[in-house]
């Protein structure tokens, strides 16, 4: 402990130099929100809709078994101490079977949408840090940070709308 206090005095003036050097020295820093400039790109627009092309029928599927469960529920809970036990007993296990399909097919459906979700993600995310890298070289940022990764930065160092732009560009969503 005793060397570390002798350390310390000159630890702490050569953090202040190295911070006043960079404090002198004119850097260039933009802030970007990768994940709005990601969500907000056409093709992530594009890719939205032929998901919800894709797999509409699948939840519309799902939402039928939804109904029929609950029809079937309905159906005892109105009939209950009417229907004999035998019909009482195929009514239930019909529910059963209903909900057991129905909870096969949500499973289903939920990691299908959220494989191709990240799929989709992880192509433009790559994509996207391209264009800011791009975009930064262009524009002369010494440093580009995104917004999750700061308190406060002024909005006129935000270049989100401009990484989006440029990556519409760069990658324009195919015709339909």
């Amino acid at each position: 402990m005793l060397q570390f206090d002798r350390v310390r005095p000159f630890l702490l003036s050569f953090c202040g130099l190295v911070f006043l050097t960079a404090a002198t020295a004119q850097t260039n820093v933009a802030v970007v929100n990768t994940q709005q400039a990601v969500l907000s790109t056409q093709e992530i627009q594009q890719q939205q809709a032929a998901l919800e092309t894709e797999f509409g029928p699948r939840q519309a599927e799902i939402q039928k078994l939804q109904q029929e469960l609950q029809g079937i529920q309905d159906q005892l809970q109105k009939m209950a101490g009417k229907l004999t036990p035998q019909a009482e007993r195929d009514l239930q296990v019909k529910g059963q079977r209903v909900q057991r399909d129905l909870q096969r097919k949500t499973e289903d459906l939920k990691t299908d949408l959220d494989n191709k979700r990240q799929d989709i993600l992880q192509k433009v995310g790559t994509r996207m840090r391209d264009v800011i890298q791009k975009l930064s070289e262009e524009k002369g940022y010494d440093v580009v940070i995104d917004i999750s990764s700061i308190v406060y930065a002024k909005p006129a160092l935000d270049v989100t709308t401009a990484a989006t732009e440029a990556y519409d560009k760069a990658y324009p969503p195919a015709a339909k």
